[in-house]
């Protein structure tokens, strides 16, 4: 079967080896899916979800009780007060962009831990001009970088103690550099540090690539705000667009009011036949993050094996479902994402070159055979092309398909070295 799906015998025994080798990390795996798997079926029984909570509301969504109960779900999931998961957010940016407009305001400080955020939210912050960016509405932006892929805990409580910071912001994920993505253990070490200093600043967290990873989610360890793309892990590729911010419900309503009008807030926001979607997919997100990171691990080992630069290496402690590989070469780059495009199960036949990507500096090659646009938990593979030409890959519904698109990618990588 690999040979007629366009799979070389030799990339299939590179599978065989790496995976019998792998038996170990799976199962931590699977047992951590188990604990979520938990959490989330208690979540749907203790607010009694039944079929009349895949009803839908248009115009304004007055009383949307699947809407309600959903959002209910999550906070009991994300031990928050409150949560807001909405369709009308378009993206993770999105809920970044209108977290950060809802807590800030004209001469406040939003001071970044985890060095520079995510390229597209340059021009949300104003670190890249935009008439329409929190700078442009008086609000100054400061960071402290990472320090051996840690924070540096003496540099944010010195700032602390000279400056009134309205908000903290920490991106556990890595985006597009070269730095490891946050675990949770040091998310809540820095903010205990933080609490030393300051009780009331506002800890938000970018919580996006990490949900169900671990059996911990931010909230829990003392932060106040954490926000994530449904088109991501919680959507399991099921959600097809939407996004959820858990935390405080004072800071929930803020957010809420920002995203509607003051006055309406959470009130309003028609579900228009997105609830059903919203509550499978989160049924099924234990399970699919599971894949996704079974797919990374096998990634990870087979691309050593090979003798490219993984990160994080197929044994580490994963904090994400994103699998770096640094191919040193644009070339390798360009070939493996092109194979990944050819084992996904939509537009298989397109071939994905690098093009000027709205939000990025760089040219970007983005691979995404994905049934939902911009699906990054579905198999996809992308990165700037730039040294040191990492490729930035996430996702997979199940490890299956996602073994299937590897191998794929790797067969194409290595076909074109002869």
């Amino acid at each position: 079967m690999y040979q007629e799906f366009g799979i070389s015998e030799k990339v299939e025994h590179i599978a065989i080896k790496a995976e019998s080798e792998l038996k170990d990390e799976f199962n931590k795996i699977d047992r951590i899916c188990e604990i979520n798997s938990m959490k989330v079926l208690k979540a749907f029984q203790d607010n009694n979800v039944s079929e009349v909570h895949f009803g839908t509301t248009t115009g304004y969504g007055y009383d949307d009780i699947g809407r309600d109960v959903i959002e209910k779900i999550y906070s009991q999931i994300f031990k928050s007060e409150d949560s807001l998961v909405r369709n009308q957010f378009i993206s993770g940016t999105h809920a970044l962009t209108v977290t950060l407009f809802g807590l800030l305001r004209p001469g406040d400080i939003l001071l970044s831990i985890s060095g520079e955020p995510y390229d597209t939210l340059h021009e949300v912050i104003g670190i890249k001009d935009n008439p329409s960016s929190l700078k442009s509405f008086g609000v100054k932006y400061e960071q402290i970088d990472l320090i051996d892929d840690d924070f540096d805990y003496k540099k944010i409580q010195e700032v602390l103690r000279n400056k009134k910071i309205k908000v903290i912001e920490i991106q556990r994920s890595k985006g597009y550099s070269t730095r490891k993505t946050i675990n949770i253990s040091k998310v809540e070490k820095v903010i205990k540090a933080i609490r030393e200093v300051d009780k009331d600043v506002i800890i938000m967290i970018d919580n996006c690539y990490c949900e169900f990873v671990t059996d911990k989610e931010p909230i829990e360890i003392g932060a106040d705000i954490a926000v994530g793309s449904l088109i991501k892990n919680l959507g399991a590729g099921i959600a097809s667009n939407g996004a959820y911010v858990v935390g405080k419900k004072d800071l929930i309503n803020l957010v809420a009011e920002r995203l509607t009008s003051p006055g309406e807030g959470k009130e309003v926001g028609p579900s228009l036949g997105a609830n059903k979607q919203f509550l499978k997919g989160l049924f099924f997100a234990p399970s699919v993050v599971a894949s996704s990171l079974k797919t990374a691990i096998l990634t990870s080992k087979i691309m050593e094996d090979l003798g490219y630069k993984p990160e994080p290496k197929y044994n580490e402690e994963r904090a994400d479902i994103v699998q770096n590989i640094e191919f040193g070469n644009a070339e390798d780059l360009i070939k493996y994402c092109q194979g990944i495009q050819m084992g996904s199960p939509i537009d298989s036949n397109s071939v994905p070159e690098p093009w000027d990507m709205p939000g990025y500096d760089d040219k970007v090659i983005m691979a995404a055979g994905a049934f939902t646009q911009g699906s990054s938990i579905e198999l996809s593979c992308d990165g700037p092309v730039r040294p040191p030409y990492i490729a930035y890959q996430q996702g997979a519904l199940t490890y299956q398909y996602g073994k299937i698109g590897v191998l794929k990618a790797v067969d194409n990588l290595l076909k074109n070295k002869k």
